[in-house]
């Protein structure tokens, strides 16, 4: 969804921005996220086909908030690790 965010693109386009995603599951994925109402894709008769794919404005808001949550959690990195290191030292480590 993050891939979206700028703007419409072609499945191509999408495919070689996520790095290691297979063909399959990029297609099983954009069409789950079609079917939640979070990407909408349009499928233009041309020749050859061109589709694109959207965020919806469902799908703009989640992805959006996604980001921060990501962002945030990035910015906390530090606070996890150290989290971590006291739990596993309680525990005897894992």
């Amino acid at each position: 969804m993050g891939a979206l965010l700028d703007g419409p693109r072609r499945f191509n386009e999408l495919r070689r921005m996520l790095d290691g995603i297979t063909q399959k599951m990029l297609s099983q994925t954009l069409h789950a996220l079609e079917r939640d109402g979070l990407v909408h894709r349009d499928a233009q008769p041309t020749n050859p086909p061109r589709v694109d794919y959207e965020l919806t404005p469902l799908g703009r808001e989640v992805a959006e908030r996604l980001l921060a949550l990501v962002q945030l959690l990035e910015g906390r990195m530090d606070d996890v690790l150290a989290a971590r290191e006291r739990y596993d030292s309680t525990r005897g480590g894992l």
